[in-house]
């Protein structure tokens, strides 16, 4: 017998008394009353306000200037090339001198090493922790698009703000892939001083849309 048969078998023995709903996987979205669960009454302005306590650059802005809010983020960079994942709206990338770097047929490592930014939407947002989730669906793309490049800029639609995390997990697929961000990449060393940009972008902007 295997290493993996004992442990699967040592799994059933344990599961032996419990019910069968109990013991079945549900392949649906985690159950979830957002009532029960609620951070703040404004989880918009909780959000900007922790997600700038990371040291990402926040802004609340209308639809009607979304696309000029990113392009204030990029030109503040002084970005020269842009990614754009499969699937990013077309309204929300704006005119510049940067050139636009298409993920399709997907950039090399050094292709994307080589990039000012990347700009992306997200799956959902938590209030209570400030963090960005991206579950490479359409206009996020694959993860490593947003490991690369030095800026990563993301637009966050008010109605995918949850207030804490149990309430964003009922707003994801629980088989997708997710990637949390909280802030530009950081780490310290033994001494505690900060260096931003080792593992990621060095740079996290993020353009909260409001219907005002």
């Amino acid at each position: 017998m295997s290493g993996r048969d004992t442990v699967l078998g040592d799994i059933r023995s344990a599961l032996a008394d419990v019910q069968g709903a109990e013991a079945s996987v549900d392949d649906g979205r985690v159950p979830h009353d957002p009532r029960r669960h609620q951070a703040e009454p404004d989880v918009v302005e909780l959000f900007i306000e922790r997600a700038a306590d990371y040291r990402a650059t926040v802004v609340r802005v209308p639809p009607s200037d979304a696309v000029a809010a990113v392009g204030r983020a990029l030109a503040r960079t002084g970005a020269k090339s842009l990614v754009l994942p499969p699937g990013f709206p077309e309204e929300l990338i704006p005119e510049g001198a940067w050139s636009r770097l298409q993920d399709a047929p997907p950039l090399t490592v050094r292709q994307l090493d080589a990039a000012g930014a990347v700009l992306t939407t997200v799956a959902a947002a938590i209030a209570l922790t400030g963090t960005v989730v991206l579950d490479s669906g359409p206009g996020q793309g694959r993860r490593l698009l947003t490991l690369l490049p030095d800026q990563h800029v993301c637009v966050v639609r008010a109605d995918q703000i949850a207030a804490d995390v149990s309430e964003a997990l009922s707003l994801l697929h629980p088989r997708q892939p997710l990637t949390l961000i909280s802030g530009p990449s950081a780490t310290s060393d033994i001494e505690l001083d900060r260096v931003e940009g080792v593992h990621g972008p060095r740079i996290l902007d993020i353009v909260v849309v409001v219907d005002e």
